[in-house]
């Protein structure tokens, strides 16, 4: 591919090149290939979500943790919100969770790109559909996306723009985020805010080129801001390393595109001023959030992932934050198989930048010190000069590595190019030994279905409605309060359509006296001696004080019933709840209950 004055274009070079540079069509051609690749990526994405899909009733995904929970109340939320024909405030926020101060939805991952135009999917069908839609559509639809802008503008085989695009769509991050990240799987829009970019380097069209790529920006920030941040940071880095080649032209298409870039840039604020407004200033809103040292250790990279051929439960021990987050682990045919191709291909110089960058976005996922085997050696790497910038001090740096996808998956479509152009030059042997090769990469990697459980039923007292009697305009709090490591009620609640808040939940907030960004509530001291109590299993000793504190959250939550459901160390927490509240519990369509308005 070259870069001409800035502009794609694109026209058929000898075999020997393997170069292409695509020239622009105002129409859109789709050939029989583009169809069968894009039913392909759909019937893999259906493949890898078959058992969610087979379940969609009562089906869950193993390794998901509560995030599955977290995203279907978020998709649940904003469909209340639309059919209640709420305003926009409470369609940002909402405090039917973390009853009363509630959740500022916008500085949660609520992707509203998503809850919003499946809204109606949600209301017919459920949460669990519109999240398992998400998933599957998001892997398809990235692979597609990256398939239609390789073919159109990087290689000449639709064949070899397919392995590029099973790559970015189906790489094991993207199978390890599918358990429970649809904002890291729905990535579709970004080869083409990629294209955008340097359409706008042509100067040619640039205020409609302009508003298309504010457009595409803005609808990305409701799809996924932390991707779209990482992702731009690895196409700068491409951009940088590609025009080094050439910085005289490089430099000329900046000039002509910096009009473009301003034009988008009013776009998208104009969409997005008010909700990232919302986001960072807005009620409960954050300052930022520490997740501490993730960095990828070396070794992470040469594994194989959890949910894959080769791969197991032993795969990533110990050199992942959870299975969700299996950001690096690449295998090591691959990284050969990529590194064998850009050495090949060095010349070219869409090669050289897919390598650099490639390069760049593995090590800053690496962190600030560098890690080899679960040994820290002491050396400090570049992510330690960003690690406490603005907006990078939030970001998980293990997940750098994902900017590592696209880098490979173009130099795997260019040696996938040039190998098909040399058989049809004669030389077969040399196309033979690059589809073995690349066999030997891909199929180890090959993803496995996702793992699915039966969900616990919800206990009667909320499946029947018996809620009811015991709710008039306050909370139900729940024994203990839904966090993060069990939120459970979240589902309770969206099946009763939301009809009474929940104090506590699983969403991201402020806590302690700087608003630092927190996963769960702030918790309150009955919230704490709850969460212990059945951590441990002891009931503990209870004082005047501490029922008078007791009290005074459950006014602070505006409690109607106190809810305690089956679960570990029930007995530890029937007791230390009837201490607290001075009345016994009652037993009622499998809970404990106490009302408590009398009380508060």
């Amino acid at each position: 591919m070259q870069l001409s004055d800035g502009n794609i274009s694109s026209a058929p070079t000898p075999p020997a090149q393997t170069t292409v540079a695509p020239t622009r069509s105002r129409r859109i051609r789709i050939a029989p290939a583009d169809f069968v690749a894009t039913v392909s990526f759909l019937a893999l994405a259906v493949f890898v979500l078959g058992r969610q899909w087979k379940h969609l009733g009562d089906g869950y995904l193993v390794r998901s943790g509560q995030d599955q929970t977290m995203w279907e109340w978020f998709f649940a939320v904003t469909a209340h919100s639309l059919a209640n024909l709420e305003s926009p405030g409470k369609i940002l926020s909402s405090t039917l969770q973390n009853y009363p101060l509630g959740v500022n939805l916008m500085a949660n991952t609520a992707m509203f790109g998503v809850s919003i135009p499946l809204a109606p999917v949600t209301l017919l069908f459920g949460p669990t559909v519109t999240f398992t839609l998400a998933l599957t559509l998001g892997l398809a639809g990235t692979a597609t996306a990256w398939y239609w802008v390789l073919s159109r503008y990087v290689v000449q085989s639709r064949f070899a723009a397919a392995v590029g695009g099973v790559v970015c769509g189906f790489a094991p991050a993207m199978i390890s985020h599918t358990n429970g990240h649809p904002n890291f799987v729905a990535l579709f829009l970004l080869p083409f805010i990629a294209l955008l970019v340097i359409r706008l380097g042509s100067g040619e069209r640039l205020i409609r080129n302009g508003v298309m790529l504010g457009l595409a920006v803005a609808y990305q920030i409701f799809l996924g801001e932390e991707p779209l941040l990482i992702y731009a940071i690895a196409f700068t880095i491409f951009g940088i390393a590609y025009g080094a080649s050439h910085p005289g032209k490089a430099v000329a298409a900046v000039r002509r595109g910096f009009k473009g870039l301003c034009v988008a840039g009013a776009v998208t604020l104009a969409i997005v001023a008010i909700p990232l407004w919302w986001q960072f200033l807005g009620p409960q809103s954050y300052h930022s959030i520490e997740h501490g040292p993730v960095g990828n250790d070396v070794n992470a990279f040469t594994r194989f992932p959890t949910q894959s051929l080769a791969g197991g439960p032993g795969s990533a021990a110990g050199l992942s934050m959870n299975a969700t987050e299996e950001n690096a682990f690449f295998g090591w045919p691959l990284l050969l198989l990529a590194a064998m191709t850009a050495v090949w291909l060095w010349r070219l110089p869409m090669a050289r930048a897919a390598a650099a960058t490639a390069v760049v976005m593995g090590v800053l996922s690496m962190g600030v010190e560098l890690t080899v085997a679960h040994t820290e050696t002491g050396i400090t790497l570049p992510w330690s000069w960003f690690a406490k910038l603005p907006l990078l001090e939030s970001v998980l740096e293990s997940r750098f590595a994902m900017g590592c996808i696209p880098a490979i998956a173009i130099l795997l479509a260019l040696g996938t190019d040039r190998a098909i152009a040399a058989g049809r030059t004669g030389q077969r042997s040399t196309t033979l030994l690059w589809l073995g090769w690349l066999a030997v990469a891909l199929l180890p990697l090959a993803p496995a279905p996702l793992d699915v459980a039966k969900r616990a039923p919800a206990p009667a007292f909320f499946a029947d409605g018996t809620w009811r009697s015991y709710v008039s305009d306050g909370s139900v709090v729940t024994v203990p309060l839904p966090r993060p490591e069990d939120a459970k009620a979240l589902q309770w609640q969206v099946g009763q359509r939301f009809g009474y808040p929940i104090a506590g939940g699983y969403f991201v907030g402020p806590a302690g006296p700087e608003d630092k960004g927190k996963y769960g509530p702030d918790d309150r001291p009955t919230a704490l001696l709850l969460g212990k109590t059945q951590s441990t299993g002891q009931a503990p000793v209870i004082d005047d004080t501490t029922r008078a504190t007791a009290l005074e959250d459950l006014r602070f939550w505006n409690a109607d019933v106190v809810v305690l459901p089956p679960g570990k160390n029930q007995q530890a927490l029937l007791t230390t709840v009837n201490r607290l509240l001075g009345v016994d519990g009652r037993w009622v369509d499998g809970v404990w209950a106490w009302d408590v308005r009398n009380l508060t």
